[in-house]
């Protein structure tokens, strides 16, 4: 089971197992929002399940605007499209190559054909006479945003129920 921790300010932060939010609660950081109808049963007491608290202090959580270039994120941002042809796009390319002191950021990598790739090679597009379709520029939006993606946790009655059998 997982809990939703909310800021003093009621602001989502994260998403955190049940047993640390139970750590939270019981150390005074968090109070119990809300709770779930399985209780947590110890050698000596019963408590609830708690599946959203509030920290009773504040978190600052500094801004942060820059995001790693990935070739996945280079791809979606290009939405998979040759940056010097126009067509399908599978592989990035460094507009300035590496070997000539380019870097792996966003405003040097395009997403870019096996055929324009290996055309251009370790060359600058000033040397080959090309040009780019698009500006590179580091991607904008919460959609950029990197998020705690995770499975939860399975229920114990279908653990149980698949393993009968």
């Amino acid at each position: 089971m997982r809990t939703l921790v909310l800021n003093a300010g009621y602001e989502p932060l994260a998403v955190i197992t049940f047993r640390r939010a139970l750590v939270l609660v019981l150390t005074g950081k968090a109070s119990v929002i809300a709770e779930d109808e399985d209780p947590v049963v110890g050698p000596t007491e019963t408590l609830g399940r708690p599946s959203v608290i509030l920290l009773n202090r504040y978190v600052k959580i500094p801004y942060r605007q820059d995001h790693t270039a990935t070739r996945r994120g280079v791809l979606r941002r290009d939405n998979h499209v040759c940056a010097y042809c126009g067509k399908s796009a599978s592989t990035i390319d460094h507009v300035m190559p590496r070997c000539r002191g380019g870097g792996d950021t966003w405003e040097n990598l395009v997403a870019c054909c096996l055929t324009c790739n290996n055309a251009k090679g370790d060359r600058t597009l000033g040397s080959l006479g090309w040009q780019l379709r698009i500006r590179p520029l580091p991607p904008r939006g919460p959609q950029w945003q990197i998020r705690e993606l995770e499975k939860p946790a399975p229920q114990w009655s279908e653990f149980l129920t698949e393993n009968a059998a």
